[in-house]
């Protein structure tokens, strides 16, 4: 059974993968450099701000008091995370002594940031000038509508309410490993888009967000302006108004994209048109190292592998389907099994049984959260058993060798084969032999000389 896992890779080891010179670049937008402070591990965090007035290299050696022994192995994490986001200079001496200094760049417009504050490239629009702006509640629902609808094309785009013509650029983030299109086929979900469906919300936004990122050049859009223009926009106040004029033509092709996935919603006046930011977007550099962020859930998994799921969402609906067999469906309700037949199904679409059981934890509904464990544990066994079952079978391309013309001819066939690696199996009475099919042509050539 194919086991390709997806991974949401930490939107900041993409950054550190960035050449130097675009990195430094980068460090030039004082709010690049909070979005990065923000996003360091807690003792990276306080290393910055020890070092942040200090304008002499540190040894090492210094640096390494400052914890205590058994801290070390953090230490080391957050030393290797500053030198990969070069934030910090590693240098040896010819007396081979390592010292530490901060980013010149960095660390003037991080000092300008905490104690001046910053000012945005754009201001916010005043109210006489827009109108009818969404209420706070209503710009998260449109934001978990949008999302919700992204997630039900990828499942089926007919499944969609109503109908979004995703921008080429957004079809692309998608046909690059979450859908697959043969000619004149509807486009289908690949094993990695069944596994990203079942992914945490935060996990699935900075799949998509770095795939983005990824395609960028291939648009002739400089991936270093991409990342620095959305950290900047989790820096924006959300449910105000910002004029698109502000926007460069690569930020107003970058919106538009954004609002397919809910991350800004835009609106038109009769002059003037604007874009307002949604949690989705301004929540990005708070959220860049943590991607298992606590939602409401939703999910009630009884000891007898029934299912009541809590919601009025189609989308749930949707992803339930793919590893559960669906009874009835009531306006606040959806009823259904884990049956052996429907994780087969979902196994043979490439979802793993840890998969399933995590994303019935991460949902388990309030009134079972707070137990340990929050799903039966008779259901999870079972669910990694039948999962098992489908693994105990290996197929291997065999060939099947008898009616040898003596038993030396037999045992040298058997010695050779196994010079190759490639015995499955010898019956030395009956003089028959089971070698791998990648070694068939040699074991013919072997035979011919044999005669």
């Amino acid at each position: 059974m194919p086991q390709v896992k997806i991974i949401a890779k930490n939107f900041m080891d993409m950054v550190a993968s960035l050449p130097a010179m675009k990195l430094d670049n980068l460090y030039k937008n004082a709010f690049i450099c909070e979005a990065i402070l923000r996003s360091l591990p807690p003792l990276a965090k306080k290393y910055v701000l020890q070092l942040l007035y200090i304008d002499v290299p540190v040894t090492a050696n210094s640096m390494e008091e400052w914890v205590l022994a058994d801290g070390f192995s953090k230490h080391k994490v957050a030393i290797d995370r500053l030198i990969q986001l070069r934030v910090l200079a590693e240098t040896v001496d010819r007396k081979k002594e390592t010292t530490y200094r901060l980013n010149p760049t960095f660390q003037a417009n991080l000092q300008k940031q905490l104690v001046h504050g910053g000012v945005l490239p754009r201001e916010s629009m005043p109210s006489n000038i827009t109108v009818r702006l969404p209420s706070l509640e209503d710009l998260e629902a449109y934001a978990i509508e949008q999302w919700e609808c992204f997630l039900l094309h990828l499942i089926n785009s007919t499944l969609a309410e109503r109908t979004t013509n995703f921008s080429s650029s957004m079809m692309k983030v998608f046909q690059r490993g979450l859908l697959s299109q043969r000619d004149k086929e509807t486009p289908r979900l690949t094993e990695s888009g069944f596994q990203f469906l079942l992914m945490d919300t935060n996990a699935q936004l900075w799949y998509i967000i770095r795939e983005y990122i990824t395609n960028a050049e291939e648009r002739g859009v400089e991936s270093a302006d991409l990342i620095s223009f959305l950290l900047e926009l989790s820096f924006h106040v959300t449910g105000e108004a910002y004029n698109m004029n502000t926007l460069t033509d690569f930020q107003r092709n970058a919106i538009k994209d954004l609002a397919d996935l809910g991350l800004v919603k835009l609106q038109q006046g009769r002059k003037e048109s604007w874009f307002i930011p949604t949690k989705l977007v301004t929540n990005l550099s708070i959220s860049l190292s943590d991607s298992s962020s606590r939602k409401q859930g939703f999910v009630v998994v009884e000891t007898n592998f029934r299912l009541y799921a809590y919601s009025t969402s189609k989308l749930h609906c949707e992803i339930l389907r793919l590893f559960s067999r669906i009874e009835y469906q009531l306006p606040n309700l959806i009823v259904g099994a884990i049956t052996k037949e429907s994780l087969y199904s979902a196994f043979e679409n490439g979802i793993m049984a840890e998969q399933i059981i995590s994303f019935l934890q991460q949902n388990a509904h309030p009134r079972v959260a707070e137990r340990v464990p929050s799903v039966p544990e008779n259901v999870t066994d079972q669910i990694r058993l039948w999962e098992s079952d489908l693994n105990r079978v290996e197929m291997t391309p065999a060939h099947l060798y008898d009616e040898f013309p003596s038993r030396d001819v037999f045992e040298a066939a058997c010695d050779f084969a196994r010079e190759y690696g490639g015995v499955l199996w010898e019956d030395s009475k009956r003089m028959r032999l089971v070698v791998k099919a990648e070694i068939h042509m040699h074991m013919r050539e072997f035979l011919r000389r044999q005669k």
